[in-house]
């Protein structure tokens, strides 16, 4: 006997069961993996990005468990404490110790310029440096910061770089990253407390780890007029490989990528710099231009596209100094 052939009802039917259960998987694969990226910038006008920046911020904030500090109305005295003090013949280089929470002290490195050697106020620079380096690092001419906060210093410019690199917290109730900005932070702070620094002319340098910590300081801190992020335009799916999870936090993805997290600074000047030797693991440039072009379109709505580039250079890992020192004097 010849079997008999479904109907195309139960065909039909059968279809039907068929996606009911692949829709009941995925609603249950979403709720388990929730939808990434949600305040993902959408061009529109200049009041659009104000208030698409300042409901990102406050969001951000909140997730980096720093909102308190940020909110808060009584200031923080530094109490500083000197360390040592170096002649550096264009400038004074010292080393200092100030409080950075009520309960938490850190130290920092800062360099002045000699009364004479310019007058009036100077601009000023946070120089942060990567994973493994510390507060002197990026003063190092031999090393792949190129000694940046030095030559800058030279140049007349007040320097501060203090320790980012830390896997601990600190303190309850914060996290990793929440510390290490606040940190930063507080640079900004004691900086704009100084009566040499133009307080309008405030940048921010960094590399790597500190190139992150650049993109997070001209992002969050809009005191920051300058920003140059070293080493680490990317995207977040690449950070999952291959790199220290540090950078990762609860409810970060699921608000934001890179590319929004940058798009904070605008309309303040930006600078990534990504070398051509690193390869497609690391901070690549395919990646870079891509993360690029999802950053462009709010300088383009505030009407300043001209302050925000991508500089490849032939190096790898690394500062490009010329490129550097040629960004902050434009901008600073």
């Amino acid at each position: 006997m010849k079997p008999s052939t479904p109907g195309k009802h139960c065909i039909r039917r059968a279809a039907l069961l068929c996606a009911t259960l692949f829709i009941s998987i995925g609603l249950a694969v979403c709720a388990e993996n929730p939808q990434l990226r949600t305040m993902q910038y959408k061009p529109g006008s200049k009041a659009d990005a104000e208030k698409w920046q300042n409901e990102v911020r406050g969001k951000l904030f909140h997730l980096l468990k720093i909102d308190d500090l940020v909110q808060r109305s009584e200031p923080i005295p530094f109490d500083v404490k000197t360390i040592s003090e170096e002649d550096k013949g264009a400038y004074v280089k010292r080393e200092l110790e100030i409080n950075t929470t009520p309960g938490r002290r850190m130290r920092v490195v800062v360099t002045t310029p000699k009364a004479g050697t310019g007058g009036g106020t100077y601009p000023a620079l946070v120089c942060i440096h990567g994973h493994g380096h510390d507060r002197f690092k990026v003063h190092d001419p031999d090393s792949i910061y190129k000694g940046f906060a030095s030559v800058m210093a030279a140049k007349g410019y007040v320097t501060i770089s203090m320790d980012v690199g830390q896997h601990e917290v600190y303190e309850p109730g914060r996290i990793l990253m929440g510390e290490r900005l606040w940190d930063v932070m507080r640079c900004v702070d004691y900086l704009g407390s100084m009566p040499e620094v133009d307080s309008k002319r405030i940048g921010c340098a960094g590399l790597s780890l500190g190139g992150e910590m650049t993109m997070w300081l001209g992002a969050m801190d809009t005191r920051i007029a300058a920003t140059l992020s070293a080493g680490f335009l990317t995207v977040m799916d690449q950070m999952e490989q291959n790199h220290c999870m540090c950078w990762k936090f609860d409810g970060l993805r699921e608000l934001v990528d890179y590319a929004d997290i940058y798009t904070l600074t605008a309309p303040r000047a930006l600078q990534c710099q990504n070398g051509e030797k690193e390869g497609p693991t690391q901070f690549y440039v395919p990646i870079a231009r891509k993360a690029l072009e999802e950053i462009k379109p709010i300088y383009k709505d505030y009407g300043q596209p001209e302050n925000v580039e991508l500089h490849v250079h032939p190096g790898g890992h690394e500062i490009d100094l010329p490129a550097l020192v040629a960004f902050f004097e434009k901008h600073l």
